[in-house]
């Protein structure tokens, strides 16, 4: 498992750095490829990599939006990561560009997953991923422990899995680890020195132990401290 580590002097350099390759990467593809598709996390940490990407001059109307992973919870719900990504990356420039929804009105996942997942299969493989990782070396909504673990891990999973977690309040809907690894360009964006200690410490240990080993071969980590 190759992939490229970029330690930044700060965070501000690393937000513009990380959303210029992004930018770059999305451009690319965009020049052999009608429609593409770029995946991003929710949480706090991408929101100023967001507000750099959204300006970016590009033709977003042929970019398809979607986030990794979403909480089964109303956009209107203060949990919702659809709500930072209305905010944040689906303005200026790229309010052009399709959202394509991990939420839909059930009451709970499994219901939805195959009209949530259609769309999503139209635009595989993912151009750009941007991907999280937490200090229990969880990525998307694959954690360890998860109810649907291995089933999310499987070289044959489907686009979507339902995830159940310890400690999670909610259900939540991830884009599955071959999916994830599948885009084209996949960067990791880490901040602190208690995460970089603990994904240096994930290296050889099985993607059912550390899920961000599934999906980092050929990917850039961004990390600052």
């Amino acid at each position: 498992m190759n992939y490229e580590f970029i330690a930044y002097q700060d965070r501000e350099m690393l937000v513009i750095d990380l959303a210029n390759q992004m930018a770059g990467d999305l451009r690319a593809a965009l020049g052999h490829e009608d429609r593409v598709a770029l995946a991003v996390p929710g949480g706090t940490s991408p929101g100023p990599v967001f507000d750099h990407l959204c300006a970016v001059d590009l033709d977003w109307s042929r970019v398809d939006v979607l986030l990794t992973d979403e909480r089964w919870v109303p956009e209107d719900h203060p949990r919702s990561n659809t709500a930072l990504l209305r905010e944040r990356l689906l303005v200026d420039r790229a309010a052009k560009a399709r959202y394509l929804p991990l939420y839909a009105d059930a009451p709970e996942p499994e219901g939805a997953l195959d009209a949530l997942a259609a769309p999503i299969a139209e635009e595989l493989p993912l151009a750009v991923v941007l991907l999280g990782m937490g200090a229990d070396l969880h990525t998307a909504s694959i954690f360890p422990g998860a109810d649907l673990l291995e089933e999310a891990l499987s070289p044959k999973a489907p686009i979507l899995l339902p995830m159940r977690a310890p400690g999670a309040p909610e259900p939540r809907i991830t884009l599955t680890a071959p999916v994830l690894n599948g885009a084209l360009r996949k960067h990791v964006l880490i901040y602190g020195a208690e995460k970089r200690a603990v994904l240096e410490g994930a290296r050889g240990k099985p993607p059912a132990e550390a899920p961000i080993n599934a999906v980092l071969s050929d990917a850039v980590v961004h990390w600052a401290a």
